[in-house]
């Protein structure tokens, strides 16, 4: 009995401590942040890819992200040039507001200060690995740079923990690739020096030396020759370093496929700045052919296969579910933008702007009006958005993605709308083209009057002058054929005075835009 009594004792106390026992708290594992990528184009139009419309050339894996993401139909680069736009795009800031802020020779400095805010830098705070492969275009150094030492400051000192760039252009020199402030491959004994004014004594050029040429210039790029292609700009040396225009594409791939191979622990950021459709345009042999448009065609083609092996790199490391990819280009299309390669003789039926006016170098909707696309598997549901949004504005929105905010730039917070949960977009967006400006508000466009010629004869390109104001509206007329500056001039007067109070006072005295 006693025995049994203090069984019963035993299990009641055991029962009591059940009860009395506190649960332990569940620790919730914080949501990893989703790596971040930017595919950036260089001169592709609005209506070269498939999924907006053109019907002469296929880029099923880049239409593949619009079809499985949003596709915008009213996305903006700031410029249309491509300096601007990449400025725009990394510091969130309209480039009018920097006048270094054009289009560079590859031994401007670098244009972006190291102490202004960076989508690299915003990013980094934030616990993000970052990176940028491919073109930059933003300037290096501080000016007289001696490419044989490290080139500071850079990229790296805006933001980006690893760089692996060309310092311009494809069709500027340097033609070297710089890995981190370095020029890849570069050989001691073959100083690398470059001037944009004087030739070296003893290098041939395009101008003199047209027997020495692959590619045959039409104007502006006739100075030093590397790969049978005459450059902008002269350059002596550092031969073991130059790169093989017909691999670029491939090289790029491959060091952004390798970051995302090293980097697939922690949360990323990729800068993916892709060189093609701008000249010299220089698919490699096994896409030479693909399309009837040339050149130009080919090197699209090549990009959507370069997108559709990196996106593959993805999905096999398992990050594609938590990877916000963003695709768009830096400013509309060109045909003859330096060279005879033939895209403009070979266009055929396709239409590069699709139904938009202009192109690079235009205030017309075709020189900053960009295919633009959100794509994030499983988190963005596809469709079509007519929101109007600007890569200016990723900063900010990418920061509220993050848990933090940005208040100090000009971009502004859109995520929902990048996300595909909202239509509501900006109101107004000043746009630039060569260092003239417009502005986009609502469903309207204002061109102040710039005067000037219309036509940029070398590239065939109306640029937006014009002797007279133009006022179109956007929705009724997309094409811009008819300006109704004339006809509603209550309109003209109210975006005239918007267009002032954003471009600030001090822009009108300067530019003695009083409405007539």
């Amino acid at each position: 009995m006693k025995k049994l009594s203090l069984l019963l004792l035993s299990a009641l106390f055991i029962v009591s401590c059940a009860k009395t026992k506190k649960k332990e708290p569940v620790q919730e594992e914080k949501a990893k942040n989703p790596n971040i990528v930017v595919i950036y184009l260089d001169d592709l139009g609005y209506g070269d890819l498939s999924s907006y419309g053109a019907t002469e050339i296929s880029t099923p894996n880049i239409d593949a992200l619009a079809n499985g993401g949003v596709k915008f139909t009213n996305g903006y680069a700031s410029s249309a040039t491509c300096t601007p736009s990449r400025y725009a795009l990394l510091t969130g800031m309209y480039p009018w507001k920097n006048t270094s802020a054009k289009i560079l020779p590859g031994t401007a400095p670098l244009i972006i200060s190291t102490e202004q805010q960076t989508l690299p830098k915003l990013l980094k705070k934030e616990g993000y690995d970052t990176a940028i492969v491919g073109k930059w275009h933003l300037g290096l150094g501080s000016g007289n740079v001696n490419w044989n030492e490290k080139v500071t400051p850079g990229p790296n000192e805006v933001g980006f923990d690893e760089s692996y760039i060309l310092a311009a252009t494809q069709d500027r020199v340097p033609t070297v690739y710089i890995k981190d402030g370095y020029v890849v491959n570069l050989d001691p004994n073959d100083p690398i020096e470059v001037d944009y004014k004087n030739n070296f004594e003893g290098q041939p050029t395009g101008k003199d030396n047209p027997e020495l040429l692959t590619m045959k210039w039409h104007h502006g790029h006739n100075s030093s020759i590397v790969n049978g292609i005459p450059r902008i700009g002269f350059m002596k040396g550092g031969d073991a370093a130059k790169w093989s225009d017909v691999d670029m594409a491939d090289h790029f791939l491959e060091k952004a496929q390798a970051y995302v191979k090293s980097h697939k622990e922690k949360p990323f950021f990729l800068y993916y700045a892709m060189q093609q459709p701008h000249v010299p345009r220089t698919p490699h042999p096994r896409f030479v052919g693909k399309t009837n448009l040339g050149p130009r065609g080919d090197v699209i083609v090549e990009a959507d296969w370069c997108i559709g092996e990196f996106v593959k790199t993805l999905e096999e490391e398992g990050v594609l579910d938590n990877t916000l990819i963003i695709f768009s280009s830096d400013n509309g299309p060109v045909l003859n933008d330096g060279y005879y390669d033939d895209s403009d003789t070979k266009n055929g039926e396709h239409t590069p702007a699709g139904v938009l006016r202009g192109g690079k170098y235009s205030l017309f909707e075709a020189g900053t009006r960009m295919p633009f696309i959100t794509y994030w598997k499983g988190q963005i549901q596809p469709g079509v958005s007519d929101a109007l949004v600007c890569q200016m504005d990723l900063l900010a929105s990418v920061a509220k993605l993050v848990g933090t905010e940005d208040k100090s730039t000009d971009s502004q917070e859109l995520l929902d709308a990048f996300l595909g949960k909202s239509e509501k977009g900006r109101e107004d967006l000043i746009l630039e083209a060569t260092s003239r400006t417009a502005l986009r508000s609502g469903d309207w466009l204002y061109i102040p009057s710039y005067g000037g010629k219309p036509l940029n004869t070398q590239v065939n390109i109306e640029v937006g002058n014009s002797d007279v104001p133009l006022l179109y509206n956007l929705k009724n007329d997309l094409s811009q054929q008819n300006s109704v500056a004339e006809s509603n001039p209550e309109k003209l007067k109210e975006m005239h005075n918007k267009f002032i109070a954003l471009r600030g006072e001090n822009y009108k005295k300067i530019q003695k835009l009083e409405l007539k």
